[in-house]
């Protein structure tokens, strides 16, 4: 039996809600348990026929979850640690990049282009997933600020620099003033398109108390910003998380009225948990489909050397700060290390790589290896390793 979108969408709810309730119960992170159900789900007759493609996750599912996160932050909480997130956001990706670079070309035998391209579409933390583990896991104050805000602004690091990969996979020869020019378009042009789209929806909703109406016009700054961009061959993820930050942010002055802020909020609460729920699922079916054991070794290598990278960027990086207000205590930065997951994200660069970079399907066998590493091993050991650092009551239900 074959089940159209419809059908497949309505399945997919179902177990999306049955696995919450079952994780709950058996206090499992949920992601791990929507991944695990979506690879059941690909060995029945009845499959939901919905493929996992960059076009879905980057249009479809992502821009609801950044925004949904970027509302919430608070800018004046988030200015406080902003140079340390800038830098574990930036400087942290690309040293991470390069060691899974250096690495895959030396130990894996590589060329250097299939290395670079791998190394920087794997090297960003996932918003998806780190939001996902550490509200499960029931972590507040700067811990979880650190931790979701890094993962926010680093998708942008790793958006700018794959797209200056994928230049360099084509054939073109990018020269100095090329990469910067490139760098300013997407990344300046993703701000400006969340910031342009983010301004004009306050606007909007200054003029009604509608409450139906101001949450229409939030989500259409979640997706019109991500469109925006992405037509101006701009940073969607870096517009979307703009536009959030200044609803969120400039809302909360009264410019949302109370009823239509507390619409808001619970509508992108649901929305985040529906595309949350697909994401993971999907995920999992992919990763059933997959033959690991053709590429088993650059796996293995890939798994240690993206691990490794993480942590080559963390301490280091905050060591830094270690003399300044900005100390990162060495608890915290454990968890920045082991808690940096990598998941949808990563999958939607990697399936957007052209038919022409060298060992493509290899790239991205081994792109889902190390996210089902993420996922399934660090996914089940983050709650473990903050109590053991005391950063959630060792008695937490939601842990």
């Amino acid at each position: 039996m074959e089940l159209n979108f419809g059908n497949s969408v309505v399945l997919l709810l179902l177990v999306a809600s049955v696995v919450a309730m079952l994780t709950r119960r058996l206090r499992l992170p949920y992601s791990v348990g929507l991944v695990a159900a979506g690879m059941g789900l690909a060995a029945l007759p009845f499959s939901p026929k919905i493929s996992l493609t960059r076009e879905l996750l980057f249009t479809g599912l992502l821009p609801p979850l950044i925004f949904e996160a970027a509302f919430h932050l608070r800018w004046k909480e988030l200015r406080r640690d902003l140079p340390v997130i800038l830098a574990l956001a930036t400087l942290g990706v690309l040293i991470s990049a390069g060691i899974t670079m250096l690495g895959m070309h030396l130990v894996a035998h590589w060329q250097w282009l299939s290395a670079l391209v791998f190394g920087v579409l794997i090297a960003a933390t996932d918003p998806v997933s780190v939001i996902a583990t550490f509200r499960e896991a029931n972590v507040h104050g700067r811990l979880r600020l650190l931790v979701e805000a890094e993962s926010l602004f680093n998708d942008g690091t790793a958006a700018v620099a794959f797209g200056i990969v994928v230049v360099l996979a084509s054939g073109q020869d990018l020269g100095p003033l090329a990469i910067t020019s490139t760098i300013l378009v997407t990344a300046g042009g993703g701000i400006l398109a969340g910031a342009l789209v983010g301004y004009l929806v306050l606007f909007l909703i200054g003029r009604t108390e509608d409450h139906l109406v101001e949450t229409t016009c939030t989500t259409i700054a979640a997706y019109g910003s991500f469109l925006l961009a992405d037509t101006l061959h701009a940073s969607g993820v870096l517009a979307t998380l703009t536009a959030g930050l200044v609803l969120g942010n400039r809302g909360a002055l009264g410019i949302i009225s109370d009823r239509g802020r507390e619409a808001v909020q619970a509508f992108w609460e649901y929305a985040a948990f529906v595309a949350n729920s697909i994401v993971f699922l999907l995920i999992g079916m992919h990763e059933a489909s997959r033959n690991f054991a053709v590429a088993w070794l650059p796996a293995v290598v890939a798994i240690l050397l993206v691990t490794g990278g993480r942590a080559a960027a963390v301490y280091p990086i905050c060591q830094a700060f270690s003399r300044s207000r900005f100390q990162v205590s060495s608890q915290h930065q454990h968890v920045l290390f082991w808690g940096g997951l990598r998941g949808a994200l990563a999958l939607a660069l990697v399936l957007g790589l052209p038919d022409g970079v060298p060992r493509r399907e290899e790239i991205i066998t081994v792109s889902f290896a190390v996210v089902a590493f993420s996922i399934f091993v660090q996914g089940l050991t983050v709650a473990p390793v903050l109590r053991s650092l005391g950063e959630i009551p060792a008695h937490d239900s939601k842990a």
